[in-house]
């Protein structure tokens, strides 16, 4: 029987200790934390489960994904309509958008500027230059809805100018990069993207998006696999006859004994994990490959309801936050009455200032923004609470592409590892892509315990195609 150590606890990597475990291995997953599920968990506060900033499963799923999720939380999973909206030059407009909403309610300068993008779409015109991010969703969607939505959006995820971010965030993080998908997304029965799919629903545990993580975990562990939390990864030690995991929890430390290491932990760490060393240019590409910071900001109302919205989302830059979710409209929640939590998400770097703010400076932030946008906080905040998840995001800044292919081709050749999922990947991708790719690493592991590395290669091809759902 093939042992396989899993390095992380979230969706990746307790889907592929699932999926290993049904048939019959068992999978060691390696935890640090004393929960599961990374920054795709959930814990309570003030008596209401609440998530790490706001996640949605979305139909795109695989149907295998799907169908194994549906499995284990049976009517726990809730299918919920989509309700947010977002704030355009101080309007607001439903979220996902429709095509009545925007007539209605667009700023008439904000209308005035795509019909004439439209028109300057007619006259042929050359790219001068190098791509990016800025110019390939410029050439596609048009001056104005750069200017007022997508650029402005991309400074505060990012932090960087759209100029100095890689066209690959456009293709992979814009599922309707012109002004054509977008129009056909929009209309019913379109064939943009998400066609074929049920539009304007998403499903949500009734327990929180940890719930996700929480059932493969219990559902592993009930088949066989072992899941260690509270533990950490001091070491990996690679060879051809086997691979040795130190692992550490509390005061004592352990030597695990692998035919093979899965890890869904950031690739530089991994990198840093390894024995023997990265090559000197590696460690360098990996240490380059930067992670956007987030503080999620936590506002307990005594109130029922702060609104009728799941969620907000700011993509100007007078609000210092970039989306505001209510948990309690996730899952359609009544309980408990007089009390409800709002999240607010603050991209940034660990070296930010506002990284060290306190929980008191950080709320009056929050309700600051809030207050500004025409949503002012009345009810009595009856605690703040801060999660700072130090790795949010891949930071897809120009050139990166070579410095992830460096990194991600020696860990390629490493005898007995495997790297996948969001983290191990340096994707920005959602849970069920991560969940995809952990049932395909299962799929690749054959009963003697040979990986499949053609089949795998195939598979990794065709997560080049995934796109970021919103």
């Amino acid at each position: 029987m093939s042992r396989v150590v899993i390095l992380g606890g979230g969706p990746a990597g307790l889907g592929a200790a699932y999926w290993l475990a049904s048939r019959g291995l068992a999978p060691v997953v390696i935890e640090q934390r004393e929960s599961v599920g990374g920054n795709a968990g959930s814990f309570e506060l003030a008596g209401l489960r609440v998530d790490y900033g706001s996640h949605r499963l979305h139909p795109a799923a695989d149907p295998g994904v799907l169908a194994t999720l549906r499995e284990l939380l049976g009517d726990d999973l809730l299918e919920r309509p989509r309700h947010g909206r977002i704030r355009l030059l101080d309007r607001w407009l439903h979220f996902p958008l429709r095509p009545l909403d925007l007539v209605r309610r667009a700023p008439p300068r904000f209308v005035a500027g795509v019909a004439t993008d439209v028109l300057r779409k007619l006259v042929p015109s050359s790219a001068n230059g190098p791509e990016t991010f800025a110019s390939v969703l410029e050439r596609g969607l048009g001056r104005t809805i750069c200017r007022d939505f997508y650029f402005p959006y991309a400074r505060k995820i990012w932090g960087l100018d759209p100029e100095a971010i890689s066209p690959t965030q456009a293709y992979k993080r814009v599922s309707s990069g012109t002004l054509g998908k977008l129009v056909r997304r929009l209309l019913p029965g379109g064939t943009g993207p998400g066609a074929g799919q049920r539009r304007g629903v998403f499903y949500y545990p009734r327990k929180g998006y940890g719930q996700i993580s929480e059932a493969l975990c219990e559902a592993a562990a009930e088949r066989g696999a072992d899941i260690r939390l509270g533990t950490k990864v001091a070491r990996v030690g690679l060879a051809e006859g086997g691979a040795r995991v130190e692992v550490i929890r509390g005061a004592e430390d352990e030597e695990l004994v692998a035919d093979h290491v899965w890890s869904t932990i950031p690739m530089g760490v991994l990198v840093r994990l390894l024995d023997p060393k990265a090559p000197t240019a590696v460690e360098s590409a990996a240490r380059e490959l930067e992670l956007r910071a987030m503080l999620l900001v936590y506002l307990v109302l005594e109130e029922d309801r702060f609104s009728e919205y799941d969620a907000h989302y700011f993509p100007g830059l007078d609000i210092p936050f970039t989306r505001l979710s209510e948990p309690k409209n996730y899952a359609a929640r009544f309980e408990p009455p007089g009390r409800t939590v709002l999240c607010a998400e603050i991209p940034c770097s660990s070296d930010d200032p506002v990284w060290l703010f306190d929980e008191a400076a950080l709320g009056d932030l929050v309700r600051e923004g809030l207050a500004r946008a025409g949503l002012p906080v009345r009810s009595r905040v009856a605690e703040v609470a801060v999660r700072r998840l130090p790795a949010a995001y891949p930071i897809y800044s120009h050139g990166y592409e070579e410095r992830f292919e460096r990194v991600d081709a020696w860990l390629g050749v490493q005898p007995r590892l495997l790297s996948f999922g969001r983290q191990g990947l340096y994707a920005h991708d959602n849970t069920h892509h991560a969940l995809y790719m952990a049932r395909c690493a299962a799929d690749c592991l054959g009963s003697g315990g040979d990986f499949d590395a053609d089949r795998w290669a195939g598979y990794r091809r065709e997560f080049e195609s995934h796109v970021v759902e919103d």
